[in-house]
């Protein structure tokens, strides 16, 4: 039997028209909105219309807000600065980051670089003026009894939308005040209040400024580490735009290859481009083999990471964020580790859901049998970003029967977080399309320590992304989902 939350929450959202015809006339003030306020993509790359790599695509996103219960939404904004400080003190434990990524094996040769490149910048003593975290977590809402916010995962490296996420947040507000979604809403209601303010816009270029403060060379410059044929620009150009406006910090662009090419160290672990002291990299890529194809990728990352400069993240926060990490911080005590008080452990711990290693311990063997057993109920995560690399129901089976136990060492299972559906309005390359979607509640976190004070410690805004509810994975840039904002209930 639902809860009686979950029954009220139901009954109080509101109700959208699924009549495309109707809909139509949306389109056009809903594009051309999205072109005046750079909610925009580069358009995809063709070899032979090259003019395209200059040309703009509206981003997708939904024509009306998507509803969340306001006491989930309250619960993990509120919670957002305790995971910050976990997934710091995470970082600082040496022997907890060894013995848990250790026990990956060889399963997984890009997580096995980026730790032996950690490794590497511990023994050569590579000091850095202060740590800047710009953290995601990320939420399902589960509909069981009553609803919870679970937590899917915690991103430490390249949490992207955060820029666009506020001014959809906009784009929603405009629309309610310039059309009250005349034809569009059939029943219940929408109001201004219930679309919460979004300091994302912000709160990026604030944190990563915080950091620049601390390098203490007020000359230097910030460099956002990017992939080489990046579509979501204008995300990025946004926090270049604060760092710029607000702080009169200049950000250059460069790919990990390009700074192989046009950077050095020098004698005082200085990162110099043509002379200009680099005080800054925040990573835009480097979360998937795919961001290092060949070894100037690396030989980039490298110079970064043994010089002076910042890098956001961290080596150590980039590991922290490893799907490993995740599940044995579901194990009993673990999160206790990091978190003296008992009542905020268990705060933290109300979010997670089951989670098991796939190793051959006696408890990875038990949950292999149990995902062989009812696929449905699990998902199997590698330890990845960015979208598409999860593994789901029937295709479970076929993974884990396929791989060798080396090989299944560098995945986890985690319990299926079932969300309830809700019938909306999405406008996607120029067109209106309904359909039933779920959506995922992401809340930023800003964190900047010089290791023995904390300087910053703040949630820093949210990204509501959604996707047809038959669509397992939920990446905007992977192309799985549009951008959305939270309708409070």
């Amino acid at each position: 039997m639902e809860g009686i939350a979950t029954r009220e929450f139901l009954a109080q959202r509101p109700l959208y028209s699924q009549d495309t015809n109707e809909l139509q006339q949306y389109v056009e003030l809903a594009v051309d909105w999205e072109a005046m306020h750079g909610l925009l993509f580069r358009a995809p790359a063709t070899e032979t219309a090259t003019w395209q790599q200059t040309a703009l695509v509206p981003a997708p996103i939904t024509l009306a807000p998507s509803p969340i219960p306001r006491s989930s939404f309250d619960l993990v904004v509120s919670l957002q600065p305790t995971l910050n400080t976990l997934f710091d003190r995470i970082s600082r434990d040496h022997d907890f980051l060894v013995s848990t990524l250790q026990s990956l094996g060889t399963s997984d040769e890009f997580t096995t670089r980026v730790f032996q490149m950690y490794l590497k910048q511990r023994l050569e003593g590579a000091k850095k003026p202060c740590v800047i975290g710009i953290h995601r977590s990320d939420y399902l809402i589960n509909a069981g009894a009553e609803l919870q916010a679970k937590q899917v995962e915690f991103n430490t490296i390249a949490a992207s939308f955060a820029s666009l996420s506020a001014v959809v947040g906009d784009f929603h507000r405009y629309m309610l005040e310039r059309t009250a979604y005349k034809h569009l809403l059939k029943a219940g209601r929408i109001t201004r209040e219930q679309i919460p303010p979004n300091e994302s816009l912000t709160s990026i270029g604030d944190g990563i400024a915080a950091g620049f403060e601390l390098y203490g060379q007020s000359e230097a410059v910030v460099v956002m580490v990017v992939q080489p044929g990046e579509r979501n620009v204008y995300d990025q150009r946004f926090v270049e735009k604060r760092l710029w406006e607000r702080h009169h910090i200049k950000t250059l662009r460069l790919t990990f290859a390009e700074i192989r090419d046009q950077c050095v160290v020098d004698e005082n672990d200085r990162l110099l481009i043509a002379g200009q002291e680099i005080a800054v990299a925040y990573y835009r890529s480097g979360y998937a083999p795919t961001d290092f194809p060949t070894t100037a990728e690396w030989t980039g990352r490298w110079l970064v990471e043994k010089s002076r400069a910042i890098a956001v993240p961290s080596l150590a926060y980039h590991l922290a964020g490893c799907k490993k990490i995740q599940q044995v911080l579901a194990n009993p005590g673990v999160v206790e580790r990091f978190i003296d008080d008992a009542e905020t452990a268990a705060r933290v711990r109300e979010c997670f859901v089951g989670l098991y290693p796939l190793d051959n311990t006696s408890q990875g063997m038990q949950a292999t049998r149990m995902a062989l057993h009812e696929p449905h109920k699990y998902v199997v995560k590698p330890q990845r970003e960015g979208g598409g690399y999860n593994v789901y129901g029937d295709d479970i089976p076929k993974l884990l029967t396929s791989v060798s136990d080396e090989e299944r060492k560098g995945y986890i299972l985690m319990d299926l977080i079932r969300a309830p559906p809700f019938n909306s309005v999405l406008v996607r390359n120029g067109e209106v399309v309904v359909a039933s979607v779920v959506s995922e509640l992401g809340i930023y976190g800003i964190f900047v320590s010089d290791g023995k004070n904390v300087v910053v410690n703040k949630q820093g805004g949210h990204l509501l992304r959604t996707k047809a509810a038959d669509v397992s994975e939920g990446g905007v840039a992977a192309g799985f989902a549009v951008i959305d904002s939270p309708l409070l209930i």
